[in-house]
């Protein structure tokens, strides 16, 4: 960033551990203002003395608190000069097991912070990016939206809507100058992954265990680069396209235990 230009923003959800604090502290590196927001207060203290008060909004969020997230939204708008350059919503909870054994509040709450709360923070977010050149929405699908996962049928379902979502958006908001994007990570070592699917994941493939930071550099290469799906590792690209050709041979594998399955 050249002395003359504005300074960018970027607003995260699910910012005080794992792929959310790997990407504000990249953008804090490369001198972006940095909103910050997760429901952990000590962790996002933590980040607030780790990065620099100066450096952003540390602020509190349950973003399924929709008068809280305007709020949030209205107050880091103010503090960045009115922009939005980057939206990330990246904020997510995971519940395992098999969907018949859930309880249905299990069911609502993976729903509400994954997908409901994803719809609500474009939605409050897009006066800021539609005022804000070259802006980017940018959400945190899953490798879970190529083909469901067993044993996180619920998760599966709302990274799949969100990979929907991203792709209407990206048309409809092309007339308005703002691009829409994701990432589709695969395993990543954050704590929302189980320990025991960090230890059974290979050590090589499309399914190796990647570390937090590879979800980070994909944000940073989406706002520079005009492209929809950032899959992490990217060799998942592959299977996306194996499962939508071969759906039932990928539902036999799994089924089979010969490929990735959460139910295992």
């Amino acid at each position: 960033m050249t002395s003359g230009e504005p300074r960018r923003s970027i607003f995260i959800t699910g910012a005080a551990s794992g792929m959310g604090k790997e990407t504000a502290r990249l953008f804090a590196r490369h001198g972006w203002f940095v909103g910050a927001y997760d429901v952990q207060s000590k962790l996002l203290d933590a980040l607030k003395e780790e990065l620099g008060a100066e450096k952003g909004l540390f602020q509190v969020l349950d973003v399924t608190d929709r008068t809280a997230y305007r709020a949030s939204i209205a107050e880091f708008g103010a503090a960045a000069g009115g922009r939005m350059d980057v939206l990330f919503n990246n904020a997510g909870i995971g519940r395992g097991g098999p969907y018949e054994d859930m309880a249905w509040e299990e069911v609502m709450a993976v729903v509400n912070v994954n997908l409901v709360a994803v719809l609500s923070g474009v939605h409050l977010a897009l006066p800021l990016l539609k005022a804000t050149p070259n802006s980017l929405c940018f959400s945190t699908s899953s490798s879970s939206a190529t083909f469901g996962m067993a044993g996180i049928a619920v998760y599966s379902a709302t990274k799949h809507a969100v990979k929907g979502f991203t792709e209407a958006l990206s048309v409809e908001m092309k007339a308005h100058g703002v691009r829409v994007a994701d990432t589709l990570p695969g395993l990543i070592d954050t704590p929302i992954l189980p320990d025991e699917a960090k230890m059974r994941a290979p050590k090589e493939g499309m399914w190796r265990l990647m570390p937090a930071a590879a979800v980070a550099e994909a944000v940073w290469a989406a706002y520079h680069t005009d492209k929809i799906h950032w899959y992490v590792p990217p060799e998942l690209h592959e299977f996306d396209t194996q499962a939508t050709a071969a759906p039932e041979a990928i539902r036999d594998a799994m089924a089979a235990g010969e490929l990735l399955n959460f139910n295992d």
